[in-house]
């Protein structure tokens, strides 16, 4: 009859085998879930920058329609307070 401790070392050695090759193949995996995680924030990143992107150039947009419509009241009320010296001047003649 064979001794146990020839039995048992190599299937020890066997185990030892495949618990090892479990975790390289959960190395890789993890690697390759990093790298896919890596990928998914730069394209956050990418999107969060074209957001703000777009909502600081509406905010040029809005301001210069602003700057616009201020030209555009101080100019009419150059164009009424003319048209009321020009009522006065007539209304004297």
């Amino acid at each position: 009859m064979a001794d146990p401790q020839d039995m048992i070392l190599p299937l020890l050695r066997e185990l030892r085998t495949e618990v090892q090759s479990g975790f390289n193949r959960m190395d890789r995996k993890f690697a390759e879930h990093d790298a896919r995680f890596d990928k998914l924030e730069k394209r956050f990143d990418n999107l969060r920058q074209a957001m703000n992107g777009e909502s600081v150039l509406g905010r040029y947009a809005a301001a210069e329609v602003e700057q616009r419509l201020e030209a555009i009241e101080k100019r009419l009320e150059a164009l009424a307070t003319f048209e009321s010296r020009l009522s006065a001047l007539e209304s004297t003649s």
